[in-house]
């Protein structure tokens, strides 16, 4: 399971997703998050669906690598359509006990299940074909502009780099921790949910005291490279817009339009 998670990691390739300016990476990805929430309709969600593919495809990043990064969140897409199904009014299709399951529910449960693979799936794409030196170059010059009212743009956009980077470093510390405590017979799976929990503790001390060793040696570094903060620094590649960044914003544009022209003629369904 651990090793299945790949948000934060960066997959080598050539191909014109990784060559896009990363600001463009992250504009056109808010906007595809957008537009699965603007309307819940079958047709939307299959040129949502469409779009995803075929910039999948066009980053080369192989679709098993991506799917991957979906098991992690499959206790939060069965607890969210649990939820969805048994606890939304409506036309009742069956019971158990006293709870009672509804047609309107099974359509919002497979809705919000749709809208988060996704959510995970367009994130994913963007994390894997940025690294994380230009995504915080990027997240830095979007939010360039909140600097004039003295919020301090680098020191976020750092933080958030590194907590994203330190996601497959502390899976990488947590799976080693595991398996030396399995050599030691150390039992993660039997017993019910409270032994289980019982059980991690083990695992969850060294790896905070792990975490915090590698925080401050990242400190320490820093320090010594005389690192202030983001004022009067300059970046070794400065970012630049090309033509395949405005081609990119082109077909951002006309997926939006789509989306809106679809949803506006099929409308919404009522759930």
């Amino acid at each position: 399971m651990l090793r299945d998670i790949t948000l934060g990691q960066y997959y080598q390739a050539e191909s014109t997703i990784h060559r896009l300016d990363p600001r463009t990476k992250l504009i056109i990805t808010f906007v595809y998050l957008i537009s699965l929430f603007i309307y819940t309709n079958p047709y939307v969600f299959t040129l949502a669906a469409a779009f995803l593919i075929l910039v999948t495809l066009l980053s080369k990043v192989p679709f098993k690598y991506i799917l991957k990064g979906l098991k992690p969140i499959g206790f939060l897409l069965l607890f969210t359509a649990v939820m969805n199904i048994f606890f939304t009014g409506g036309e009742v299709i069956f019971s158990v006990w006293k709870i009672e399951a509804t047609k309107e529910g099974v359509q919002r449960a497979v809705y919000m299940s749709v809208r988060l693979i996704f959510l995970v799936f367009g994130s994913n794409i963007m994390t894997l074909t940025t690294t994380p030196t230009r995504l915080t170059n990027a997240m830095e010059s979007l939010m360039k502009p909140l600097s004039v009212i003295k919020i301090p743009v680098h020191e976020i956009a750092m933080m958030m780099s590194i907590a994203l980077r330190f996601i497959p470093i502390l899976v990488d510390e947590m799976d080693k921790i595991m398996k030396a405590q399995l050599a030691r017979g150390a039992d993660f799976e039997s017993g019910n949910i409270i032994k289980k929990t019982k059980s991690l503790i083990p695992v969850l001390v060294p790896l905070f005291i792990s975490a915090f060793r590698r925080a401050n040696d990242l400190a320490m570094a820093m320090e010594a490279r005389c690192y202030h903060g983001g004022k009067g620094r300059t970046q070794m590649k400065p970012l630049r817009y090309a033509k395949r960044d405005v081609a990119a914003f082109l077909v951002s544009v006309v997926y939006m339009m789509a989306v809106i022209m679809i949803g506006h003629y099929t409308g919404s369904v009522k759930l």
